[in-house]
C-alpha cells in the first residue's frame, strides 16, 4: 500500500541545510498498524505529512497503491487526501463555533454530497465512536477526549484506507488516550490501515509493529 524509498526532506537556512529527514525507506501493507515511535524533533511529524499527502520530500520516491505520489498534480494530490486517508492530530483541529455534527461534515461538504446524506453519514460516524448524545455540543461543551473522538468521527466519513494519527492521545489524559487506542484499534479490526505518530513506547505497543526514527534516519 505505501512505499517509501530512499526519501529525504531538508531545509535551506543561513548555516546551510537542515534535514529532517534522511534517506528513509519504509513499507506499509494494507490492512497493517504501525506505530512510528520518535522524540519531539525525530522528523515523525514531517514523515507523516509527506506520508498525507500534505508536503513533498526533497528527493526519494513515495508510491500510494501503485501510484507514483510526487508525479501528481495540486488537485490529484487533494482528492487522494478526501478519498483515500483520515487524519487524526494532537490538537484536534475541530472549529469552535461549530458543532460536533458540523465539524464532522466539513469534508463531506467539500467533497460535495448532498446535506441530507451528509448528515446520515455523520451521525452514524459519530455514532461510532460513542457521540451519540453530543451531536450539537460544540468543543468548549467536550471534554478533550469527546473533542478527539469527534476528530476520528470526522477522519472516518469517507471511509479512508488509510488513518494517520499524529500524537491522538498527547492532550488527553490517561483514561480518555485508552478509549482512543480503543477507537483506532477497533478501526485496525475492520480493516483500516493505520500509522500512528508518537513519542511513547508504551502507546507504541499497541501497534502491530514498531519502528524508531531519530534525527530523521529510522533505526528499526
Amino acid at each position: 500500500m505505501i512505499e517509501v524509498t530512499n526519501l529525504s526532506k531538508h531545509y535551506r537556512i543561513n548555516s546551510g541545510d537542515v534535514f529532517a529527514l534522511r534517506d528513509v525507506n519504509l513499507s506499509v501493507s494494507k490492512g497493517e498498524f504501525l506505530a512510528i515511535v520518535g522524540t519531539s524533533g525525530s522528523g515523525k511529524t514531517t514523515l507523516m505529512n509527506i506520508l498525507g499527502c500534505l508536503d513533498k520530500p526533497t528527493s526519494g520516491s513515495y508510491r500510494l497503491d501503485d501510484m507514483d505520489v510526487l508525479s501528481l498534480k495540486s488537485s490529484q494530490l487533494a482528492d487522494i487526501r478526501n478519498r483515500k486517508i483520515g487524519f487524526i492530530f494532537q490538537g484536534f483541529n475541530l472549529l469552535e463555533k461549530m458543532t460536533a455534527i458540523e465539524n464532522v461534515e466539513l469534508p463531506l461538504m467539500y467533497a460535495g454530497i448532498p446535506h441530507k446524506r451528509r448528515r446520515e453519514i455523520s451521525m452514524s460516524a459519530l455514532s461510532e465512536v460513542g457521540l451519540s448524545e453530543r451531536l450539537h455540543h460544540k468543543p468548549t461543551q467536550l471534554s478533550g477526549g469527546q473533542q478527539q473522538r469527534v476528530a476520528i468521527a470526522r477522519a472516518i466519513t469517507r471511509k479512508p484506507s488509510i488513518i494517520l494519527a499524529d500524537e491522538p492521545t498527547g492532550n488527553l489524559d490517561s483514561k480518555s488516550g485508552s478509549d482512543i487506542l480503543r477507537i483506532l484499534s477497533d478501526l485496525h479490526k475492520q480493516g483500516t490501515t493505520i500509522v500512528l505518530i508518537t513519542h511513547d513506547p508504551a502507546i507504541a505497543k499497541k501497534a502491530d509493529r514498531i519502528i524508531e526514527i531519530s534525527d530523521g534516519k529510522m533505526l528499526s
